[in-house]
């Protein structure tokens, strides 16, 4: 154990009290002996019961952070000593792979995981990371801890393929890579020194729930509402992408430094902000050029403002903050080097999301490819 043992025993209390109250609630949706756990619920109860951060919504590499450790959280059946797991999908490069022979494809495949890993450590400041697992069996969960690692490009060895993928190993892990879904598995062993917590499942919950309703101890969840609580902003071009093909612009957005016209700073840049979110959600943002204070993932506070004409822009004061902590720290750019949509693809994002959570205070944090599309079903012609 590595996380959870270096955790004061109050709080592992009410790790364990919370898992065993869910679980006992099993009969809700299935009618077996084996725990039911939603991975959300147990990503929700972890960071819940240790204070930790929930990362679990920027679909990033980790789901939790506490203090400086980044978390991956799994809970799966386990009827054997081991369970092969789904750790990281690759849809945008999944023709690029299929053309690659099994050599290329594995150093391929380990490039994208690595520089995802490296990408989430850079954006919320993480300096270790584990796996923390929860395996379910009747009537128990086992719960186990893993180092959570970079694959180890220099050891690779043991390469398998099928029609259906590709399977390989490096000094400390085993992966499987299936073609139909571009999707990464790995290999998790039970430890032998996992926590085993039993659970009763209640013959039926039903009954629970009615009178805690009737109670009035059940509450209405806080929705979150887009357009009230949070938007989703695009690193791309709208205007120069195509629906297949999405382009960062060269002189504009976050390559703003590049335009012509009079000499930039390298730290010129902006997020640009499309004028449907302004028709659709016009008092989401303050007014243009009223100061805000922007929470990055780290924690940092930035000063930031909607500028430029049509309030087309997100920026910060000074300008290379934004710069400064997007493109040099997180994204790894070199000034003077362009960001492209190629370079975003192989991090797994497009987008950024803005959280309100004040009229003076914003969380932004990055989404996954596709998220503005996504987002754009909650638009109104106007």
């Amino acid at each position: 154990m590595i996380f959870i043992t270096s955790q004061p025993d109050n709080l592992k209390k009410l790790y364990f009290d919370y898992l065993k109250a869910i679980c006992s609630l099993s009969k809700l949706f299935s009618d077996k002996d084996v725990p039911y756990l939603y991975y959300r619920v147990a990503e929700n109860i972890f960071c819940k019961s240790f204070n930790a951060v929930n990362l679990s919504r920027d679909d990033l590499a980790f789901d939790a952070k506490k203090d400086d450790i980044g978390i991956g959280l799994k809970t799966f059946t386990a009827k054997g000593e081991y369970k092969t797991e789904k750790i990281a999908e690759f849809n945008a490069f999944s023709k690029e792979l299929r053309n690659l022979n099994n050599e290329k494809l594995v150093l391929r495949l380990s490039d994208l995981r690595n520089e995802r890993i490296e990408f989430a450590k850079r954006t919320y400041g993480i300096k270790s990371s584990i796996y923390h697992c929860i395996a379910r069996r009747k009537k128990i969960l086992k719960i186990f801890e893993t180092d959570y690692e970079l694959i180890d490009k220099n050891t690779i060895k043991d390469i398998k393929s099928s029609k259906a993928g590709i399977k390989f190993k490096d000094t400390k892990n085993e992966y499987a890579f299936n073609f139909s879904k571009s999707t990464l598995f790995k290999k998790f062993e039970i430890s032998d020194t996992s926590i085993d917590l039993p659970i009763q499942i209640l013959d039926d919950p039903y009954e629970l729930i009615l009178t805690l309703f009737e109670k009035g101890v059940v509450k209405q969840p806080v929705l979150e509402i887009p357009g009230k609580n949070f938007i989703v902003l695009p690193l791309y071009s709208l205007r120069e992408s195509k629906k297949n093909n999405k382009v960062v612009a060269e002189k504009s957005g976050l390559n703003q430094w590049n335009a012509g016209g009079r000499e930039r700073d390298v730290g010129e840049v902006y997020i640009p902000i499309p004028i449907q979110i302004h028709k659709n959600f016009p008092d989401f943002l303050p007014p243009r050029e009223e100061p805000f204070k922007l929470y990055v993932p780290t924690g940092e506070i930035l000063s930031a403002k909607v500028c430029q004409e049509n309030s087309k822009a997100l920026m910060t004061n000074p300008n290379n903050a934004l710069s400064d902590w997007l493109l040099r720290k997180v994204l790894k750019l070199k000034e003077g080097e362009l960001l492209t949509f190629e370079k975003l693809k192989i991090l797994g994002i497009d987008s950024v999301r803005l959280t309100k959570m004040d009229s003076n205070n914003f969380k932004i944090d990055f989404a996954k490819i596709g998220s503005y599309n996504n987002f754009q079903r909650f638009f109104t012609v106007k």
